[in-house]
């Protein structure tokens, strides 16, 4: 066994408004919906997306998951830093300052405006449904 018998498959997210979040993928990433089921009592929505699987589910019976301090309510992005997964992200391919201004037309808020971390390469942190933060780096031709 070695790191080339792992292939990635997915992210599964928790979500209050599963449809909704879905949605939101939907309109501000372009995602597609694959999938849209129950699974052990609660709706699951698969939504591709860059290659990959976001599963979101809803609550299922007898859970009470906690609300997440959403990402607007930090000062300082850096100041969010809990145990467990921080972020997932994204290469784009093309040009990140217009991207931002067409996702922001869509309703996306950004936890972190785009600003160059490495000569010539820009990043920024889109706030998604429930708490999710999206790391969107400029690929380099």
């Amino acid at each position: 066994m070695g790191a080339a018998d792992f292939i990635f498959d997915h992210v599964h997210l928790i979500s209050a408004e599963p449809e909704a979040a879905a949605q939101w993928y939907v309109d501000v990433f372009g995602a597609e919906i694959a999938g849209n089921y129950q699974l052990r009592s609660a709706p699951q929505i698969t939504v591709r997306l860059g290659g990959m699987a976001l599963l979101i589910r809803g609550r299922r019976p007898g859970e009470s998951p906690s609300a997440p301090k959403p990402m607007e309510d930090f000062e300082d992005y850096s100041s969010h830093n809990e145990w467990g997964t921080d972020h997932f992200g994204f290469t784009y391919m093309g040009d990140l300052t217009a991207l931002v201004a067409n996702m922001k037309s869509k309703g996306a808020s950004f936890v972190v405006e785009p600003w160059e971390f490495n000569p010539g390469s820009l990043i920024c942190y889109v706030a998604a449904p429930d708490g999710v933060s999206i790391e969107i780096v400029q690929g380099k031709p």
